[in-house]
Parts: C-alpha cells; sequence; structure tokens
C-alpha cells in the first residue's frame, strides 16, 4: 500500500514556473514507477509524465515536452514535476499516480496501469 501527497501548486502567471511534489509512504516507494496526470474542468484525467523506478527513464506528453521534467528522490520517497514555461492550457488538477509495475500491456498513459493515486494538487494559470 501506498499513500501518495501532491503539493506545491497554487496560481502563477502565464510564462511562469511551478515546482509540484508528490510524496509517498511506505517503504517500497523506489519500486513503483511514477506518473504525473492532469484534470482540468469538464476534461477527462490525461497523461503528463512518467518517470521509471530508477528515474534513468522518463516519458511525457506531447504538449508539455520542453517544458516540464519530472524528477525523483527515492532517498526521500518523492517525485517531482518542473512546470517551466505554463500556458493557460496547463491549468488543471495535476495528480500523482504510482504504478506497480505489474500491468505491461498497458501504455505508460493509461490510467489503469496506475495502481495508486493522490488527491490532487490545483494549478491556475492566469493571463
Amino acid at each position: 500500500q501506498v499513500q501518495l501527497e501532491e503539493s506545491g501548486g497554487g496560481l502563477v502567471q502565464a510564462g511562469g514556473s511551478l515546482r509540484l511534489s508528490c510524496a509517498a509512504s511506505g517503504r517500497t516507494f523506489s519500486s513503483y514507477a511514477m506518473g504525473w496526470f492532469r484534470q482540468a474542468p469538464g476534461k477527462e484525467r490525461q497523461f503528463v509524465a512518467r518517470i521509471s523506478w530508477s528515474g534513468a527513464v522518463t516519458s511525457y506528453t506531447d504538449s508539455v515536452k520542453g517544458r516540464f521534467t519530472i524528477s525523483r528522490d527515492n532517498a526521500k520517497n518523492t517525485v517531482y514535476l518542473q512546470m517551466n514555461s505554463l500556458k493557460l492550457e496547463d491549468t488543471a488538477v495535476y495528480y500523482c499516480a504510482a504504478d506497480r509495475q505489474d500491468k505491461r500491456a498497458l501504455i505508460v498513459s493509461d490510467l489503469r496501469k496506475y495502481d495508486y493515486w493522490g488527491q490532487g494538487t490545483q494549478v491556475t494559470v492566469s493571463s
């Protein structure tokens, strides 16, 4: 069992930056791949980024490539999402998620691949 808690959201002007954090409980954090998703009002939850258990492999949705960076610190049981050059369309609730890596048939952007979810943190980008 893993419990996840996001932090770092807030209100920022377009072009600004935020860093989200996701703190995980449990001693097996390093065995999970971790992902970030977001959900804008009236829209489905969408994949943003993913990082492997070691941090060696990352992937991003096209709309955030070059602007967002996912990283993790296994010693601190924390995964981060550095968001730069924020745009109005980045406004959403951001969720972190943990993947036990036991559903290899599912692609990394599939919500069903992830076993544990945080409660989310609101990111609002203003003009």
